[in-house]
Order: structure tokens, then C-alpha cells, then sequence
């Protein structure tokens, strides 16, 4: 009896210790659905996007039952806090200060700056921006990057409210430029076929990852393993060529 009441008890422990995930529960994932093409709600209110089908691939790969939650970007870090979510894909950043709070997977998207112009444009780099009107979405990385390289206060930077207005008027030739995520300018991009983007290799690299509680190994590691065998067989690269139309950079590891 105490051996089997040992098993029964070590059996228990292993179950608390994986969570919810390891006794068959719906996991509900977190993603802010305004965030065009990462995830955003469809003409059918269906929330879609390159974040929604990678965390699926993950999840089928994970054997782990999900629900997407449009959960607004204010507040998507106290509902994992709270227990409302049980894990966040909405374009996060991974970074040393979020790290002190939350535990994050691989990397499942790089990212950095892109910039747009015409087709026929000349230009291959910031440095050839110089004397040219730039449009950036105000207090955006892209208006951080055009303010060092010319000055903050230089009248050919152009500020506007979205990605889909800078866009905009790059396609009227309002500006010559644009700079911004390159996830959304390269789909913006698509949306208008006189337009290119140009990489800069000076731009520095960020990385987005899925977020969980600190300290939730069993539901980090399953999701790093599904991560792992969506980049192994190709998913990953179908993905990102769906949604960008672009070949997917090789993501590190951890």
C-alpha cells in the first residue's frame, strides 16, 4: 500500500508540475488583435495572422489544446499576471527587463527596421535617405532611427499616427521614404506593387517570443519543443513566406 500510494502521490506531483496543459485543459492564449499581419480580426471577426499561426503550428506540434483571446495590448501582461491568459504571442520584444518578470520561448519572429520606397528608387540604405522626405510613425523605432541618423528636429522627417498612413503617402509621393517594423511594412508593402522595401544591415536585430509566468518550465518547454519542430519541418518557413513573401531568416535557438 505504501508503495502504491507513493506512485499515486509522485504521479500527482507530476501532473501539478506540468499544469494545466499536462490533464488535457484548454490552454487560453492572449494576443492583441490590432496588430496587422501579427494578429488582427478578419471580415469575420475570426482572429488571424502570422502570431495566430505560428502559436496553432506550435500547439499541434505541442499536442496542446489552445483558445485565442483578443486581449488589448494595455492590459495583456496583468491578465497572464492574473491567470486570465495562460500565455501571450502579440509581437513581444524579448529583452533583459521583461525578462526580470516573465519567461520567454525562443524566438519565433526577428525583427528590425525596413525601409520603403518607389521601385525605381536609387536608394540602399539610410545613408542615402539624407536631403529625402522620411515618413515614420511618431515616437516609433523607425522615427528614433531617422532622428539620430538627421536630427530630431529635421524638417524631412515626416510623423504620422500608423504604418497604413506612412504607407500611404509613400504611395502618393508625399514622402520618398518610409521606415518602420519591417513585419508590417513588408505586408504593407505587398498591398502596393510600385513599392520595395530596402534593408540596411546597420538596423540592430530584435527578437519576438511567446510569453508564459515566470517560472512555468513545464509550459515553456513544451512550447520550446513545438517551436522547435515547426522551424525543423519547414512550418515555420511557410509561415513566414504566407504572411511576408520573403524567404524566413535563420532564428537562434534561445
Amino acid at each position: 500500500m505504501k508503495v502504491a500510494s507513493a506512485i499515486v502521490f509522485a504521479a500527482a506531483g507530476v501532473l501539478f508540475g506540468l499544469g494545466a496543459h499536462a490533464q488535457g485543459k484548454e490552454l487560453v492564449v492572449g494576443s492583441s488583435a490590432t496588430y496587422r499581419p501579427f494578429a488582427y480580426e478578419n471580415p469575420t471577426k475570426e482572429i488571424v495572422g502570422y502570431d495566430i499561426d505560428m502559436i496553432k503550428a506550435i500547439a499541434q506540434k505541442s499536442g496542446l489544446q489552445i483558445k485565442i483571446v483578443n486581449t488589448p495590448w494595455t492590459g495583456i501582461f496583468a491578465a497572464l499576471n492574473n491567470g486570465d491568459v495562460d500565455l501571450v504571442i502579440s509581437g513581444v520584444t524579448i529583452n533583459d527587463k521583461r525578462k526580470q518578470s516573465y519567461d520567454f520561448t525562443a524566438p519565433y519572429f526577428e525583427a528590425r527596421q525596413l525601409i520603403a520606397v518607389q521601385k525605381d528608387s536609387p536608394v540602399r540604405g539610410l545613408k542615402d535617405l539624407a536631403g529625402k522626405k522620411v515618413g515614420v510613425v511618431t515616437g516609433s523605432t523607425g522615427d528614433d532611427v531617422a532622428s539620430r541618423e538627421f536630427g530630431k528636429t529635421s524638417p524631412d522627417i515626416r510623423r504620422f499616427e500608423s504604418t497604413p498612413v506612412v504607407i500611404s503617402e509613400l504611395v502618393n509621393n508625399g514622402v520618398d521614404a518610409a521606415i518602420g517594423d519591417n513585419g508590417v511594412i513588408a505586408f504593407r508593402v505587398q498591398e502596393h506593387k510600385q513599392l520595395k522595401t530596402v534593408s540596411d544591415p546597420g538596423f540592430s536585430k530584435e527578437y519576438f517570443g511567446i510569453v508564459v509566468k515566470q517560472g512555468n518550465k513545464a509550459l515553456l518547454d513544451k512550447l520550446n519543443s513545438g517551436l522547435a519542430a515547426v522551424k525543423a519541418d519547414g512550418s515555420y518557413a511557410q509561415i513566414y513566406k504566407k504572411w511576408f513573401q520573403a524567404e524566413a531568416p535563420v532564428l537562434p535557438a534561445q
